[in-house]
């Protein structure tokens, strides 16, 4: 490997199908909302075994679309994991409601059920912080699926029963993954027989990607069609239907609504990644089962959880530094690496570490004691479907590297 060779974090797949696809958008003389559209909703469904799709700009578009549609608003609260992205929790206060930050499994680094009981216990105790108040009616649950690997879906189910709650996931890293209780059961995909809504990312960095784009998708035909026309100002017919002859040129303004909706041209790209999700998958698959059998002696960090009865999405690698077994720590790190070529992140400072969190409603790092230790260890490395030998050879090296060099 050139010393002067940088290996990106991620790289997005793409081939000539996608290519062609957009360049045929592009004549077709329609760019936005329309048949390349309505045609990725179609196969969407399809793929993950749900009755509607809805293709929005974003999957913070989707989440916020599900959320609305769900009628939360002032003077609610939702269930959020802090170890998230900030969209899962922003969402949330778009509607004006409180998210109530949750801690994490110290090994999936997926929301904690034992400490969302704990916090529902404690907004009826008072013991959460004051400015969250006591009556607070909370109405729902947002799971989010870490890199990619599902949480028991029949636990989360059966929790929001227990409190009766909604339960809408953020599956932004979980295309194409599924989960069973034990190899009795059938594989359930993310999506299929699930929430009220499921939600997806197809950003650039996503196991599937359009750029920018994301899918909510349901088998509620209501919650459906408010998402739907939400997403485009809440007309009461999308511009494909006015525009293409299908309906008639006037329109009605149902309701306040939003501008989220996915273009054809993005659609055209996601029309041909969809179709190679899974060969993408297997291909991560194939690296990260590489990346443990190179590290499987290598005492310095912990490797990713990967339960049997899980079939993971790998759209992240990431490793727990023990940071008492070296001489650094997690920045530390994170500057060797990209010293030595090898991109990388961390995935992520939770939410209650962030400024607005902690400022609006007062948590504290005591209150996730997972979270804010763990958050100190993680680093995520290169994994891409096109990743080549030795771009993870090198990687590989530079990670041993480091440990030797700085263990003590």
């Amino acid at each position: 490997m050139p010393q002067d060779k940088i290996i990106p974090f991620f790289r997005p797949s793409l081939t000539e199908a996608e290519i062609g696809e957009v360049v045929a958008c592009l004549r077709s003389g329609w760019l936005t909302t329309g048949p390349k559209a309505k045609q990725f909703e179609s196969k969407f469904a399809a793929a993950v075994g749900a009755k509607h799709a809805v293709a929005v700009n974003s999957c913070t578009a989707a989440l916020h679309l599900a959320v609305e549609a769900l009628g939360l608003h002032e003077g609610m609260a939702v269930l959020v994991p802090s170890m998230t992205f900030a969209a899962t929790a922003e969402i949330v206060r778009y509607q004006g409601a409180i998210p109530i930050l949750v801690d994490c499994d110290p090994l999936t680094f997926n929301l904690d059920l034992a400490d969302a009981e704990r916090k529902l216990a404690d907004l009826r105790a008072g013991r959460l912080p004051a400015t969250i108040p006591r009556d607070l009616p909370v109405v729902g649950i947002i799971p989010v699926h870490v890199s990619g690997l599902m949480m028991d879906l029949h636990a989360v189910h059966a929790f929001a029963q227990q409190h009766k709650l909604w339960m809408v996931e953020d599956a932004a890293h979980a295309l194409p993954a599924a989960w069973r209780p034990n190899a009795k059961h059938a594989w359930q995909k993310c999506g299929e027989n699930s929430s009220k809504v499921t939600c997806f990312s197809f950003y650039a960095n996503k196991t599937i990607t359009t750029g920018e784009g994301g899918m909510a998708i349901t088998d509620d035909q209501a919650i459906a069609d408010r998402m739907r026309m939400m997403s485009l100002h809440g007309l009461s017919h999308d511009a494909w239907d006015r525009y293409s002859g299908g309906k008639a040129w006037d329109y009605r303004i149902a309701a306040p609504g939003f501008k989220y909706n996915m273009t054809d041209l993005a659609a055209a790209i996601g029309i041909h990644q969809l179709a190679r999700a899974e060969e993408m998958r297997l291909k991560r698959e194939s690296l990260a089962r590489r990346y443990c059998k190179s590290f499987a002696d290598c005492d310095e960090f912990e490797l990713p959880a990967w339960p049997e009865n899980r079939i993971h999405a790998w759209h992240l690698f990431p490793i727990r530094l023990r940071l008492d077994k070296l001489t650094l720590d997690r920045n530390a790190f994170l500057h060797q690496l990209k010293s030595r070529g090898v991109g990388c992140s961390v995935h992520w400072r939770p939410l209650h570490l962030h400024p607005y969190y902690a400022e609006t409603f007062g948590w504290r790092a005591d209150n996730f004691p997972v979270a804010t230790p763990l958050w100190e260890r993680l680093v995520s490395l290169p994994l891409f479907p096109d990743m080549t030998d030795d771009e993870l050879n090198h990687v590989v090296h530079v990670v041993l590297d480091i440990c030797q060099e700085k263990r003590r």
